[in-house]
């Protein structure tokens, strides 16, 4: 079954699809319509206060869950609207922005131009989506010099004295950061630090010590509360919307530290660094992305928790940068299928597919296959939390982790390194060498796939087999084995020929074991595959 997130990529607040057109007067009189309709909804019945026992037509089973809805969001809006301001930020046009005019995409001095036109696009700015590497609400300009590109966003002050927060990827390419507070007022911003990783930035504003300000939440949210999403869709400045958390935890494959907070509140392009705020006023989270097949908002949107949000701050704010705990090591999830071959009771925990050379896990004993248990005696699910937990300690602290090793649980002491930045690697698939001496006594039917010794193939090296060729309606494809692929251990056992492949999958066989784990490494990266073992 596909996957909705894989089938309609999610994105930075911002639409997926093109702006075809002026918006008819006919659809805004529909959506305003609709808008309406909510709000009567919302609000209809006594404009009581919270937990009234006014006369409510419900049955009395639902009697307490009525009585804890807000008849209003008017006081919390009150108080934390002013906090929150629009992020315009000025960069140098990409060769991607060329396709666009810089003219307005209504026709002049019609009602919709004159709209667009007072709430902050001006004569030579285009309301138009951008493309993908954009990464906010943008329009292009022109001038007598280079041509240059706007985007915009939300942000939020933490402090009086100006310390702010948005989106990285509303900032990380501008040359000129400017907010405007929901007073009016503009400001120039400097962007104190960046982290790419979990999105956030941090900026500080000059001029004031009596900025509003909103402080984060101490706790989380629970799925069903309510939420109020303040930010500056489609540079409308000053919106609110509502909603309820609809699920924590979400992974939308954004970073290796994806935790995010799922809410239904509308968020739109330009809703992008903006805070969600609980009913007390606090910051649960920033908005960052929204789910959308079609381009607007469809009530999935996603943000970051303030407790990851604190975290980056603080770093940002006292020395610019961020710096990670890193233990050195490439792992992935444990799948059921990779739980048995393993021989452990059910699955969890990292597996380590390949410690990295003088790394923090190498210097501590910890070795290819091993499966991370725990950190500090508290468990962890998955891969994704592991890397979370790591990356969320101070580089040189100790951490005590379990693992499960040849049948049983162990404690390791590591000294966490510091993560260091990410590498990019590239491959080119190895070209067989020679007149193919092993090619008639390569294959592994029951897999579906020939392969080779290292040494035989071009760049090989001198380590394990190279898959040579791979039947794409066999086994081996279908756990993601290609072409290229270097395969280093088979059931634990490092592997040099065709010939100790198949003897170590008949082995297996031989023991009773319905599947193997084979080690294989693309191109720089190393994992564990489960395959069905078999008289290979």
């Amino acid at each position: 079954m596909t996957n909705p997130i894989e089938a309609s990529a999610v994105e930075p607040i911002r639409s997926t699809s093109k702006l075809r057109g002026a918006l008819s007067a006919r659809r805004l009189a529909l959506l305003g319509s609709v808008a309406g309709l909510g709000a009567m909804v919302l609000f209809a019945g006594p404009n009581l206060p919270w937990g009234s026992n006014g006369p409510a037509l419900t049955t009395p089973a639902n009697a307490q869950s009525v009585a804890m809805r807000p008849a209003s969001f008017a006081d919390i809006v009150e108080r934390v609207k002013p906090a929150v301001f629009a992020v315009r930020v000025k960069m140098e046009a990409q060769a991607e922005d060329s396709n666009y005019s810089g003219e307005s995409p209504f026709p002049p001095n019609s009602q919709l131009d004159r709209f667009f036109r007072r709430w902050g696009f001006g004569e030579q700015e285009n309301m138009r989506p951008r493309g993908r590497e954009d990464r906010g609400q943008g329009q292009r300009q022109r001038r007598s010099g280079r041509p240059f590109s706007m985007a915009q966003g939300s942000g939020f002050f933490i402090t009086p004295d100006g310390y702010a927060v948005t989106n990285n990827h509303v900032v990380s390419r501008g040359q000129e950061v400017e907010v405007r507070t929901d007073d009016g007022k503009t400001y120039s911003a400097k962007v104190i630090g960046t982290d790419p990783r979990t999105d956030i930035a941090l900026l500080k504003v000059d001029g004031r010590n009596d900025f509003p300000h909103v402080p984060f939440a101490e706790k989380l949210p629970r799925i069903g509360d309510w939420v109020l999403a303040v930010g500056n869709p489609f540079g409308l400045g000053g919106t609110v919307t509502a909603g309820i958390v609809s699920a924590s935890g979400r992974d939308i494959g954004a970073g290796p530290y994806d935790d995010f907070i799922q809410i239904d509140a509308p968020v739109n392009r330009g809703n992008s660094g903006g805070p969600t705020f609980d009913v007390d006023g606090n910051v649960i989270g920033v908005n960052t992305a929204i789910y959308s097949p079609s381009g607007g908002n469809v009530g999935i949107a996603f943000a970051i928790p303030s407790e990851t949000v604190k975290a980056v701050v603080d770093q940002l704010r006292n020395r610019g940068s961020v710096s990670r705990g890193w233990i050195g090591v490439q792992i992935q999830p444990v799948t059921t299928e990779i739980a048995e071959g393993l021989g452990m009771k059910e699955a969890g925990g990292a597996l380590v597919a390949e410690p990295q050379a003088d790394g923090p896990a190498v210097k501590a004993g910890i070795r290819a296959g091993d499966v991370i248990l725990s950190v500090n005696g508290t468990r962890v699910r998955d891969a994704r939390e592991l890397a979370r937990r790591i990356g969320g300690q101070a580089p040189g602290e100790n951490v005590q982790l379990g693992i499960f090793r040849d049948g049983s649980e162990r404690n390791v002491a590591v000294t966490l390194g510091t993560l260091p930045e990410e590498r990019q690697a590239s491959a080119e698939r190895p070209s067989r060498r020679g007149g193919g001496g092993e090619a008639q006594d390569a294959s592994v039917p029951h897999l579906g796939m020939s392969v080779a010794p290292a040494s035989s193939v071009g760049g090989g090296g001198d380590q394990g087999v190279v898959v040579v060729e791979v039947d794409p309606n066999g086994a081996a494809a279908e756990r993601g084995i290609r072409t290229g692929d270097v395969i280093l251990e088979v059931a634990g056992k490092p592997v040099k020929n065709p010939a100790d492949v198949r003897k170590a999958m008949t082995d297996a066989h031989g023991d009773g074991r319905r599947t193997v784990l084979m080690r294989v490494k693309s191109g720089e990266n190393s994992r564990f595959v489960a395959l069905p073992a078999g008289r290979a």
